[in-house]
């Protein structure tokens, strides 16, 4: 389906790059290669055009998003100018910051979170290990 003269259209990646999702073209090129983007809901190639009215579907960081391509920009600009780029589904990011919740807990929760035992935690575990607490 190719864009017409009087339609305005740009690159999904150009345009993922310019609304600040992605750091660079080439992630974003990365991720629509790998199917974690989809337009209208099908799986497209880096070099599909899109337009004003399409809904994207991506996932970044394992966090689902949902977004209504409000308008075309070809320059990266600061992030409260990208942001009037798109319009983002409530109930996705409702569910968005769900899930970032659940993750944090999960990880407060975890034994160790910040990584391995120290030297100290592991004398206090072969302590208890041996009974001599």
């Amino acid at each position: 389906m190719a864009a017409s003269s009087d339609t305005p259209a740009m690159r999904l990646d150009k345009w993922l790059w310019a609304a600040r999702f992605f750091k660079t073209r080439a992630l974003a090129q990365k991720h629509i290669e790998l199917g974690r983007v989809q337009v209208n809901g099908s799986k497209v190639k880096n070099s599909k055009n899109i337009a004003a009215g399409d809904v994207i579907d991506l996932t970044l960081n394992s966090l689902p998003y949902r977004i209504t391509v409000a308008a075309l920009n070809h320059q990266r600009r600061p992030a409260p100018e990208a942001r009037l780029l798109y319009r983002e589904d409530e109930a996705v990011a409702q569910a968005r910051e769900a899930q970032k919740l659940l993750d944090q807990a999960a990880r407060v929760s975890a034994a160790y979170p910040d990584g391995r035992p120290t030297k100290r935690d592991r004398r206090q575990i072969d302590k208890l290990k041996r009974g001599d607490w």
